[in-house]
């Protein structure tokens, strides 16, 4: 029997990487159902200050189809709390890059209140969306440049 009934976690999603599939693996084996919260591209531009290089219907699409997701839903804003109200999941999974922060610290309260517990997994480190984004920008770049 697994250990939560209902399981959350959100992300970009975007330049699907090893480490995205590692944190949908270890929510999928400590919850009976998995919800995928995928940032909108209005969200991320929000937060980020950048467009997400694979659009929103491509990046849903993507985590659609991964095994570990049972279902996955807009995240039209950072209010994970607000998410909770509407999806009413047990606990909420995501990477430990985040913790310690003052806006995770906030939300790990307000979780707490309502029985709703925060569970970190290990940052993947040396893969991220941003670097491979970085990296993608600047090798099209040098492509114009070469031209």
């Amino acid at each position: 029997m697994k250990k939560y009934k209902v399981g959350y976690t959100t992300g970009v999603f975007d330049l699907f990487h090893i480490g995205h599939l590692n944190i949908l693996k270890r929510a999928k084996e400590q919850c009976d159902h998995l919800i995928v919260g995928v940032s909108t591209d209005e969200v991320v531009q929000g937060y980020k200050k950048k467009t997400p290089v694979i659009p929103f219907e491509e990046r849903i699409a993507i985590v659609e189809a991964i095994k570990y997701v049972d279902e996955v839903v807009p995240q039209t804003s950072m209010d994970k709390f607000e998410a909770w109200e509407k999806l009413k999941f047990d606990a909420i999974f995501h990477g430990d890059d985040w913790k310690g922060s003052k806006m995770y610290e906030e939300i790990e309260k307000k979780f707490s209140a309502v029985g709703v517990e925060m569970v970190y997994f290990p940052y993947t480190k040396g893969t991220s969306s941003t670097i491979l984004g970085d990296v993608l920008t600047r090798v099209l770049n040098e492509q114009k440049l070469a031209k």
